[in-house]
């Protein structure tokens, strides 16, 4: 069991990053509660729906334990939230979170559906040009839940396990897979033997495993 740190919603707008302009949703803002649906919390929305948002993407979560490593790696104190996540908690890192994993999260019932696929905002959020890099080459990019049954969320709201559908890929192994090892078929076709896996990651693999005939 863990605790919500903060719970954190917002509509895209557009961000001046080095003189350019851009839609974002990154700029989040701490609320006290907010209704969860089945495709987002109420007042929250994204800008990159090719990487954020629908169904399988509804809740972001970013693990609280990542923003010290990265204080301490670029030597400039990042702040929670800057990643644009919905919510955090600790003691729930990619190493300890598995595809399918079911959760309680305040009134609601969320699923973990598939690593986050970052982009380039979470660089430009923090003025860090490598940050973007280093997140994907140590798996370090939270993750999404799906929900499968919605409810009020609270800013200190408990994540509780209810089920836990494997045990074999956590969100760190398939992030590991998705990124690096994207010509492991055999890898590939063990995390797609997962039903609770996102469609869209499923879509991707069954794309790479079609390149080796």
């Amino acid at each position: 069991m863990a605790q919500i740190l903060y719970l954190n919603v917002g509509m895209p707008e557009l961000r001046d990053w080095n003189g350019r302009q851009e839609l974002s949703a990154i700029g989040k803002q701490r609320v006290k509660q907010a209704f969860l649906s089945k495709d987002n919390f109420q007042g929250d929305g994204v800008a990159a729906t090719e990487f954020h948002g629908g169904p399988d993407r509804a809740v972001c979560f970013y693990p609280a334990e990542h923003y010290s490593k990265w204080s301490a790696e670029f030597g400039k104190k990042l702040e929670p939230q800057t990643f644009g996540e919905n919510i955090s908690a600790s003691r729930m890192t990619e190493a300890e979170i598995y595809i399918g994993d079911t959760y309680r999260l305040g009134e609601a019932v969320v699923q973990v559906s598939q690593g986050r696929v970052p982009c380039s905002k979470i660089s430009k959020n923090n003025s860090i040009d490598q940050l973007l890099k280093r997140v994907v080459e140590t798996g370090y990019t939270g993750y999404f839940f799906r929900v499968l049954q919605e409810g009020m969320v609270y800013e200190d709201s408990e994540i509780i396990l209810l089920e836990r559908k494997q045990h074999n890929i956590s969100i760190l192994r398939a992030n590991e897979i998705y990124f690096h090892h994207r010509k492991d078929y055999e890898a590939i076709e063990e995390l797609l033997e997962i039903n609770e896996l996102a469609e869209d990651w499923k879509h991707n693999l069954h794309k790479l495993l079609r390149q080796k005939n």
